[in-house]
């Protein structure tokens, strides 16, 4: 039997609501593994999430427990709340069932993945541009110039930029093969 499996039955087993944990001022290092080590000698962890940013997937430094009793988070805070821990002074309080956010949980009990956008904005440059996209960019930058050409002339300069050129989308087989297909 799976540990998350066995964790389940005792929270089913147990008539007590879960008790949830804020934990904040967490130091370096101690993540989602070590706190679930620490944090489960006190009793059956349901959920752990540890905040991150989502862009650079460094921890916020604060966390969210979910123990199997309410007692048990009750016990946790009491005596976790100002233990110093790498230099750090914990806060950690009881957070009533009001005050538990519905998306809390989202990501909880999951290794935290960074989302890889230089990747995402590498294949959208590889995409090829439809005609009415390059009309796009060739309009914007014509009044980008306009307008820049204007400033320098109000200070005294005068500029005068070569035109941009008209750009061609340059047809590629492997979308008109599948406008063909869906036909």
């Amino acid at each position: 039997m799976g540990k998350t499996k066995v964790l389940k039955e005792e929270a089913e087993t147990s008539q007590e609501e879960p008790g949830v944990v804020y934990i904040g001022h967490i130091p370096h290092g101690f993540y989602e593994q070590e706190m679930r080590q620490y944090f489960s000698q006190f009793g059956p962890i349901n959920k752990l999430r540890v905040s991150r940013n989502k862009k650079t997937g460094a921890a916020k430094h604060y966390a969210f427990i979910e123990f199997a009793e309410a007692s048990t988070a009750e016990t946790v805070a009491k005596s976790m709340d100002n233990y110093m821990l790498f230099g750090h002074n914990l806060r950690v309080k009881v957070v009533p069932p009001s005050q538990v956010h519905e998306r809390l949980w989202e990501g909880a009990n999951r290794r935290f993945k960074k989302v890889a956008w230089n990747k995402i904005a590498g294949k959208q440059l590889e995409r090829p541009a439809s005609e009415s996209t390059w009309t796009n960019r060739v309009s914007k930058e014509e009044k980008r110039r306009q307008a820049r050409a204007k400033k320098l002339e109000e200070i005294g300069y005068e500029l005068e930029a070569p035109k941009l050129k008209a750009a061609k989308a340059t047809e590629v087989p492997a979308l008109e093969a599948s406008k063909e297909t869906a036909a």
